[in-house]
């Protein structure tokens, strides 16, 4: 019987885009997948964003990036995410 490899996820939600990353067992990356969501300006130094353009671009980097590395989701062994400092978003 063979093992299953097992990779780690790591999900960046920053402040211009969302990043996926497959990090194998050794932390060694995998595949990466990025994508830029727009900003709202509604005033001079304010910055805002769609929340639902967040989780599309988020979700989309998911798929994405389990397909350039081959992988099923059951072979997901964990997922790390990091987001903006002061953005609180529930849906």
């Amino acid at each position: 019987m063979t093992v299953e490899k097992k990779y780690i996820v790591a999900l960046d939600q920053g402040t211009t885009s969302s990043r996926a990353v497959v990090l194998d067992h050794d932390a060694n990356i995998v595949a990466v997948s990025q994508r830029e969501f727009p900003q709202i300006y509604p005033k001079a130094g304010w910055v805002e964003h769609d929340p639902m353009e967040i989780w599309a671009s988020q979700s989309s980097t998911l798929v994405e990036v389990l397909a350039k590395a081959d992988i099923s989701s059951d072979q997901i062994a964990g997922i790390g995410i990091t987001n903006q400092r002061e953005t609180t978003i529930v849906w």
